[in-house]
C-alpha cells in the first residue's frame, strides 16, 4: 500500500508547537489561560510530531499521553490544543498503522472518563466526537492517498508516453534512411556499372556516368543530413533542402536510372505533408526494387490519383524480361517500411509480382474530410 505522506521533518513539528501554544494563548485571552505547565505541554506535544512518519505508533501514544495531561490539569480546551493529536493520529493512518490509532484513541477516552469522571451526556459526546473525527481524518488521508497514486500514474503514463514516442521517432528515422541510402546506393551501383562498361570504348559516356554518380552521392548527403536533423535541439541545425514530397517526385524519375513514366489523374490539389512525404518514399522505394531486382531493360510506370476520399498512387514494372518465379518472396524491409508509413496514416498498401514478371505496388490514403467535402 502506498502511504499518503504529508509533510515531514521537524519543520512542521516546531510549526505545530507554536500553533498550539500562540493559538490557545490567543483564544484564552481575557479569561484564564494554560499556566507554565500547560504551555510546555503544547510545545512538548507538538515537537514530538517530529518522528510521526518514522515511528507512527510510539508517536501517536506519546502525543495523546501529552494531550490528555494537558486537560486532565484543567488548562482551556480548543482546536488549537489537540492539534498534535490529530497530525499523530493522521501520520497512523497514512503508514497503515490504523489500528494503532483507534487503540491510541478508545485508550485516551477511557483516561479521561475514569480520571476526570466524565459520565451520562458528556462522555457520548466526547465519544460521538472522537468517532467523528477519526472516520473524516482517516477518509482524508485515504482520499489523499488515492490523488498521491493518481499523480504517480500519471508522471508513469507520461514518462511511458515519452519513451514511446522516442522510440517511434527513432523508427521513422531507420525508415527515412533506409529508403534514402537504398535509392541513392542502388542508383550509384547501376551508374558506376554502366561507366565501369564504357570506360574503355565511350569516355564521354563514362564521364556522364561518373557526374551522375556524384549528383547523386550528393543528394544522398543533403537527404540524410535533413533526417538526421531531427537529432539535435531546435534551432542548431536547420534543414538545407524542402522536404520530400509529391512536388518532388520529378526528382525521382528523371534520374532514376530506368526509363519512367508518371500518370497524374484526377483533381490535383495540395495534400497533408506527411502524406505527400509517405508516397515519395514508397515510390523511391518501388523504383528502388525496380533496379534491383528487375531485369537490365525495365520500364516502370506511375500513376497518382487524387480521388474525392484518397489518394492512390501506384508502381508498375514490366520486368525487364524476368521470368516469373515458382514462388513469392518473402516480404523485405522495404515492403514492411511501405506498410508501416501507409498504416500510420489510416491508408493500406498492397505489393504483389503481376504476370508479367513485374512488381506492382498499390498505396491508398485517406484525405481529411474537410479536403473531401471542399472537392465534393
Amino acid at each position: 500500500m502506498t502511504s499518503a505522506r504529508g509533510p515531514s521533518g521537524p519543520g512542521v513539528a516546531v510549526l505545530i508547537a507554536l500553533v498550539q501554544a500562540v493559538g490557545t494563548a490567543i483564544a484564552s485571552r481575557g479569561g484564564s489561560g494554560p499556566g507554565v505547565v500547560g504551555y510546555a505541554l503544547l510545545v512538548v506535544s507538538g515537537l514530538a510530531l517530529s518522528d510521526r512518519h518514522r515511528l507512527p505508533r510510539v508517536t501517536a501514544v506519546v502525543v495523546a499521553a501529552l494531550t490528555v495531561t494537558y486537560h486532565l490539569l484543567g488548562n482551556p480546551v480548543g482546536v488549537t490544543t489537540v492539534l498534535a493529536a490529530v497530525f499523530a493520529a493522521g501520520a497512523c493512518f497514512a503508514e497503515g498503522r490504523s489500528l494503532a490509532a483507534w487503540a491510541v484513541a478508545a485508550a485516551s477516552f477511557g483516561a479521561v472518563v475514569l480520571v476526570d469522571g466524565v459520565r451520562g451526556g458528556a462522555a457520548l459526546t466526547l465519544a460521538a466526537w472522537l468517532l467523528g473525527a477519526g472516520i473524516l481524518l482517516q477518509v482524508l488521508v485515504m482520499m489523499g492517498g488515492l490523488a498521491g497514486q493518481m499523480m504517480t500514474e500519471q508522471r508513469r503514463l507520461h514518462e511511458e508516453r515519452q519513451r514511446r514516442q522516442a522510440s517511434d521517432e527513432r523508427l521513422r528515422i531507420a525508415q527515412e534512411l533506409h529508403d534514402v541510402l537504398g535509392h541513392h546506393l542502388s542508383l550509384i551501383n547501376v551508374r558506376a556499372g554502366v561507366g565501369l562498361h564504357l570506360m574503355g570504348r565511350q569516355p564521354e559516356q563514362a564521364q556522364a556516368a561518373l557526374d551522375a554518380i556524384q549528383q547523386t552521392s550528393a543528394e544522398a548527403l543533403r537527404e540524410v543530413q535533413s533526417v538526421l536533423t531531427v537529432l539535435y535541439p531546435s534551432g542548431q541545425a536547420a534543414p538545407r533542402e524542402p522536404a520530400p514530397g509529391l512536388d518532388r517526385l520529378d526528382d525521382l524519375t528523371v534520374d532514376a536510372g530506368i526509363p519512367v513514366h508518371t500518370t497524374v489523374s484526377g483533381d490535383e490539389r495540395p495534400v497533408p505533408a506527411e502524406i505527400g512525404r509517405a508516397v515519395y518514399r514508397i515510390v523511391q522505394e518501388a523504383l528502388t526494387n525496380v533496379r534491383r531486382h528487375a531485369g537490365s531493360g525495365a520500364t516502370a510506370t506511375i500513376l497518382v490519383d487524387y480521388g474525392p476520399q484518397a489518394l492512390t498512387v501506384r508502381v508498375d514494372d514490366d520486368g525487364g524480361g524476368r521470368p516469373v518465379p515458382a514462388t513469392e518472396p518473402v516480404d523485405g524491409n522495404g515492403i514492411t517500411g511501405m506498410r508501416e508509413r501507409t498504416t500510420a496514416l489510416g491508408g493500406t498498401v498492397d505489393a504483389r509480382r503481376t504476370d508479367t514478371g513485374g512488381w506492382r505496388v498499390d498505396a491508398r490514403f485517406p484525405l481529411p474530410a474537410a479536403m473531401s467535402e471542399a472537392t465534393a
